[in-house]
């Protein structure tokens, strides 16, 4: 099989990905797409069809939809769970996550960019790999879906196991003739997870670029032609260059490490993508405002009719010409456009509209619901995000899979899965309401604390997803800047001073920001 061949549901999807590529880069892609997105009319020649395409207004909602999708899931930072500092694998999994990919991206940005993929297509994948020499250490790099190329899947040992990984990937060279050009040169890195006589495994990679050097594809792409459509490229110009076994400890790798990114699981398989059918109906809503453009031109503009009057006469519109005609019943007016042909398509755009804010968020919607309570619109956005909530649990496991893959290139436990969630662990945001603790429910949280069915563990943190506790702060700080306020209650020192000036400190400031009312309580005990 040649290096370059791919799944049959790579072949299924791609145009699919390739089409919400285009849609979420907005009008400019839309537009260059051509037919593909926007069909030519019947006996429309070429410079008509491109003034009924530039007519056209792409209202993008695909792109904004999946913008605020990003705002809501990363509303609140990722809760991060990594070892102690100090510690021999803590220290180099802070280095990991200051620079995950040996770009200077951090585990913040790149979890950001992992999601804004899956909010695209629904799917990519992370490679977990081992940078040798001087600065040995671990490293990550990014797949998009289209580069993702072919996967093998195989029992082993009882268990289902990816056996096979085949990545496409852009290598830059500078020209040896001209430094200021750049060349791409495509490769194909497979993934390969040997089965040994024994029963044990062991990870092999190798990479194939082409004969030539040249990039695959007719026009410099794999996918090149009409939705996705490869071209008649010769698959076996491929050659193998490099063969080579990764080492951990002296010892082959058992599994393959690379870990996939899914919309609702972290398994090879395809998922859904989360904003299908909003692309879809994106598109109908670019074809019909089209059409509307395309009436309104030929309608809305007035044109001149006469009857009766000579063919030859030259007849001059404005406010200082008159017609004059001998002619016995001539008439002249306007060519006025009348039915309900426009407002159709008014009509059936606003349905588009309506339809995509169903399908992807309210906040595409303009209409306001008047007397409508707190409760009922936190029951009519349950469902709606209820797509957020899988995606984000989705991810959260795909990407504590590969900060385990870091530990696990840091440590000695024999197996990747050996490293349990209570030594690393991410989890993002699934809480999307902007709504915070009431007076009520902080009273009740206190309360509990206060009759020890809760650690002031667990309160500190119901604190810090309720808004209450910024999220940057510690439990160690918050309960210092406690003690502080109780100090300066036994010793009856108002941090405002004499004067009852501003705090100086910024521990005193940040404990009237977080407490308004200990001010006021200091002062009535004065």
């Amino acid at each position: 099989m040649p290096a370059n061949s791919t799944h049959p549901d790579y072949d299924a999807n791609l145009p699919a990905w390739l089409r919400a590529r285009d849609v979420i880069a907005g009008e400019d892609a839309v537009k260059a797409g051509n037919i593909k997105y926007l069909p030519r009319l019947e006996c429309q020649s070429e410079i008509e069809y491109l003034g009924y395409k530039s007519r056209a207004c792409f209202f993008n909602a695909t792109s904004r939809t999946a913008d605020g999708f990003l705002g809501l899931l990363f509303r609140r930072d990722p809760e991060v769970k990594l070892p102690d500092r100090h510690a021999g694998v803590g220290g180099a999994l802070r280095v990991f996550t200051d620079d995950v990919d040996l770009m200077g991206t951090s585990l913040f940005t790149y979890c950001k960019a992992v999601v804004g993929e899956v909010l695209a297509v629904g799917r990519c994948g992370t490679l977990i790999d081992w940078q040798g020499g001087v600065d040995s250490r671990a490293y990550v790099v990014r797949y998009q879906a289209e580069d993702i190329l072919n996967w093998q899947t195989q029992r082993i040992n009882g268990r289902n196991v990816v056996t096979m990984v085949a990545l496409r990937e852009l290598v830059e060279r500078p020209d040896a003739n001209d430094p200021f050009v750049v060349k791409q040169t495509e490769t194909i890195r497979v993934l390969k997870l040997e089965v040994l006589p024994d029963g044990g495994t062991q990870y092999v990679v190798e990479v194939w670029v082409l004969a030539d050097g040249r990039r695959g594809g007719n026009g410099g792409s794999l996918w090149s032609g009409f939705f996705g459509q490869k071209s008649s490229q010769p698959k076996n110009d491929w050659t193998l260059v490099e063969t080579r076994m990764p080492l951990r400890l002296g010892q082959p790798l058992p599994f393959i490490p690379f870990v996939f990114h899914g919309s609702r699981n972290a398994l090879p398989d395809v998922d859904k993508m989360p904003l299908g059918d909003i692309i879809y109906v994106n598109l109908d809503h670019y074809r019909l405002d089209a059409d509307y453009k395309h009436g309104l031109h030929f309608t809305a503009l007035p044109t001149a009719w006469v009857s009766g009057f000579d063919k030859n006469a030259e007849l001059r519109i404005g406010s200082s010409e008159a017609w004059v005609s001998d002619t016995v019943g001539a008439v002249a007016g306007f060519l006025e456009f009348k039915g309900l042909g426009l407002s159709t398509f008014e009509n059936a755009q606003t349905r588009d509209e309506r339809l995509m804010a169903v399908l992807g968020s309210r906040m595409l919607e303009d209409t306001k619901r008047v007397g409508e309570t707190a409760q009922a619109i936190e029951l009519r956005q349950a469902g709606e995000n209820s797509v957020l909530m899988t995606l984000a649990i989705s991810l959260s496991d795909s990407i504590s899979q590969v900060l385990r893959w870091v530990y696990w290139w840091n440590s000695t436990e024999q197996y990747p899965e050996d490293v349990s969630e209570s030594l690393v662990l991410l989890q993002i945001n699934t809480d999307f309401t902007a709504k915070g603790l009431t007076s009520l429910e902080l009273t009740a949280i206190v309360g509990a604390w206060q009759a020890g069915a809760i650690s002031q563990a667990t309160m500190f943190d119901l604190f810090r997803k309720g808004e209450v506790l910024p999220t940057g702060r510690t439990d160690n700080e918050e309960k210092h800047l406690i003690g502080q306020i109780g100090q300066e209650n036994q010793t009856g020192v108002l941090p405002n001073g004499p004067s009852g000036q501003a705090p100086t400190t910024p521990a005193a400031k940040t404990s009237l920001a977080t407490n308004p009312s200990a001010a006021t309580g200091r002062t009535l005990q004065q």
